[in-house]
This record gives structure tokens, sequence and C-alpha cells, in this order.
């Protein structure tokens, strides 16, 4: 990041939002005394009201008016500030100005989107320049794609330790109670209008490969990975989602994980820049259990799932959605989201045939307090531990950008992140 000095080390903008207040009670929180902080949004009133609810910790937090889209304004943002942290979206219709702005002045900024376009309009704008300018820019530092993206490096880093590389890996939800914010709901709607009306999107969004530095690597030599059987064969490409079949580990049955769309794509890229090695494929999906409620909950789970997508894109079906899904803004209530939890597990075969399973669970709401967590220790890691931070600069992903510092930190807040080596299979 450039030496020149900063008035404020951290600005949340969309302090106004949903998870954007959630991300604001956070900091307020957790932030070091002494660390300047500064809440952004288009509303003044709004804004005073959140650093009043916020109490005497933010009681002296600058608010700045501004709109996503005025090209001046979001660049003085980024030139005030060491790090911006922003909840504001859709994206790909409100954030290329900002990531834009940060990539050239050389400040870190973290996101919440699950976008693909949007991160593939990022890598190809902005990756260069934020290189030149010592700038992370780090995009998915929520629910999408934290745990995904960090449970695939600790399997890759156990493997390297090894002398090993990762071939076949696969990502399973097995258990999540919680719900998805209006913004991301949002975010998925303007996705899936722009999908329709352009071929050319459509075919960026069903590319595996989208956001990986060099495009799809090459096929291993035949030979040269353990034999993959059952759901691990779906391994042999990065894929949005799974059919209904058994999983390997447990028998259950199995289907679509809503966000491997877009959390697949996010891991693609870290492997191409962590060199996760020319084997390397990925998958996700979701655990629906065992026995025959499992098969029927898995098939009406799948059969729901794609019939939202669908439906997102279509005038008619859109207005029926929008009118049963939470508006941007919206969400669950405090005991809603204390109930909420996830648990992800990754499995993932090396060239040297040793196997290795990650584990990443929180006793938090996965769309809500605990994406609100991971956006803000993204963001307080970019500002706080600058020098025990991978060295990479540009278009990153958390793994990429922030890997065992994050770690550490979300391990510190209750998140699970462990990783074990398994008996290799003949």
């Amino acid at each position: 990041m450039t030496d020149a000095p900063r008035e404020l080390d951290i600005v949340l903008f969309g302090a106004t939002g949903f998870v954007g207040r959630l991300t604001a009670a956070h900091l307020a929180e957790q932030a070091p005394a002494g660390m300047r902080i500064g809440l952004a949004g288009r509303s003044r009133e709004r804004l005073e009201t959140v650093r009043t609810e916020l109490g005497w910790a933010a009681a002296d937090w600058p608010v700045i008016v501004l709109d996503a889209l005025d090209q001046d304004a979001v660049a003085d943002l980024a030139a005030r500030a060491r790090v911006v942290v922003t909840t504001v979206g859709p994206y790909a219709r409100l954030g290329l100005p900002l990531a834009a702005a940060c990539a050239a002045a050389g400040t870190h900024y973290c996101d919440l989107t699950g976008e693909v376009l949007f991160v593939h309009r990022s890598v190809a704008a902005h990756h260069e320049p934020a290189m030149l300018s010592g700038a992370k820019v780090v995009h998915a530092c929520g629910f999408d794609s934290v745990p995904s993206d960090l449970g695939v490096l600790l399997c890759a880093d156990a493997a390297r330790a090894d002398g090993a590389e990762l071939g076949s890996t696969r990502l399973a939800v097995r258990s999540m109670k919680g719900g998805f914010s209006g913004g991301t709901i949002d975010s998925a709607r303007t996705q899936a209008i722009e999908m329709r009306a352009d071929p050319t999107t459509r075919r960026i969004a069903g590319d595996p490969w989208a956001l990986a530095e060099g495009g799809r690597p090459p096929r291993p030599p035949r030979g040269s990975a353990p034999r993959r059987r059952g759901v691990a064969a779906l391994a042999g490409r990065v894929t949005q989602a799974s059919p209904v079949r058994r999983d390997p580990d447990n028998a259950h049955f199995t289907g679509p994980f809503v966000m491997a769309a877009f959390n697949t794509r996010v891991v693609a890229r870290s492997a191409s820049l962590l060199g996760y090695g020319s084997g390397f494929r990925y998958t996700e999906y979701s655990d629906y259990g065992p026995g025959a409620k499992g098969a029927v909950t898995a098939g009406v789970v799948s059969a729901g799932l794609l019939a939202g997508v669908a439906g997102m894109a279509f005038r008619p079906t859109r207005a029926v959605l929008d009118r049963l899904l939470p508006a941007p803004g919206e969400g669950p209530s405090e005991d809603a989201m204390r109930a909420g939890r996830f648990r992800m597990v990754v499995t993932a075969a090396a060239s040297n045939g040793s196997r290795y399973r990650a584990t990443v669970a929180a006793p938090y709401d996965p769309g809500y307090s605990g994406t609100a967590i991971m956006l803000g220790q993204s963001a307080l890691a970019l500002a706080q531990d600058d020098a025990g931070l991978p060295a990479a600069t540009g278009v990153l992903t958390p793994a990429t950008a922030l890997g065992m510092p994050l770690v550490h930190r979300l391990r510190a807040h209750g998140f699970t992140l462990e990783v074990e080596r398994l008996p290799a299979t003949s």
C-alpha cells in the first residue's frame, strides 16, 4: 500500500444496511483503541443513527455521505482511508467505481460480493492497477466465500507440507441453519437478469475457471492422480452443483449447494494464484441426510433451487419471488440469528495418494452474524496485519490476500478451522 498518510484506518461503506450495521457493531467491539474508523453511506441521518446506536466506542467516528456511482466522491474516499470495506450491492451495478478507486489509490478493499460477473470485471480492470499500487482488492469476504476458500487452503498447505499437490477436492455442507440476506438475494436477482439478456455473460458465469489466472489448467497426465469413485468423480471439473447422489464419506444423499456456483470460481482463482497443482479439481454440494428422507429432501431442494434461480430471470416469476424473499436491508431477529450455525467439510486427495479433511464451522448465522464477523475481521486484518499477510497484491481472494492471519482471527472468534490427514485409499 502507498506510504502516503491516511486520515482513516478503516471506512465501512454501507453501514446503514442490515449486514452493514452488524459489521459496524463488530468493529466497534473489536477494533483496538485509537483505530480511526469512519462510517459511509447515502444518508447522513441514518449514519448518525447507527453511530449513536454503537455507543461510546464509535462516538467520534466521522460519517461520510456519498453515492456509490459518484466517481469523484469514491476516489476521495479511497484516498482518505487505508482500508475500505463495503456492503453496498448489487456490486455489478454499484461496486466497480469504488473497487477501481481503491486499486488506483493503493487502498486495501474488501467486500461481500457473490457475483461472478462483478469479480470477473474487477479482475480484468483492476488486477494490474492494484498490483502496481500495492492494493489488495479482496472480494468474497463473507459466507461467500471465506469458509470454502480457507478450508481448501488448509488442505493445500497440508499437502504442500508433505511435498504433494492437491487433486480431487470436494466440499460438503454437512449442516447449516440461517438465512441469506436481502442484499445477497438482490445481487443474485441482478446477475440473473443480466445473464438472461446477454449470452456473453452467460458464458462467463458458466465457465468454471472464469476467475482463474490463465483460465482452465491443462488436464493432468493419465494415471497421475488416484482413481476417483462416486461423488469424487464429479471433481473432474469445477462445477456449480452436483446432481442428487450418494456421498462416498457417509452414504448420505447429496444435492446442489446454492452458493457453489460462486464459491467454486473463487477457489479456482485461489488455486491458480497459489499453485494448488495441475490436477486440482473442485466441487461443492449439500448433505441432505441418509435413507429415503435424505433422497426425497435432496430431490425437492434441488428442484426448488433450480426453479428459484430460473424464476429470478423472468419478470412475472421474479415479481412473485420479490414478495416472498427478504428485501435489501432486511434481516432476521436476534433470536433467529443466535440459533444460526454451519458446518462444512472439505475432503482432498493429493498427488502422492495422501488424503486430507478440513472442517470449517461456526455457531453463527452464516448470512448475517457470521458474515459480519468474517467481513469485519478481514478489514481488521488488512488494517492491522499488513506485515504478516501474504505478499500478493491485485484483485485477490480471502485465501490469497489474507490466508492464515484470517484463519487465526476467526478461530479466536469461535470458528472451527482445522485440518487432518486421513488414511490413504487404494
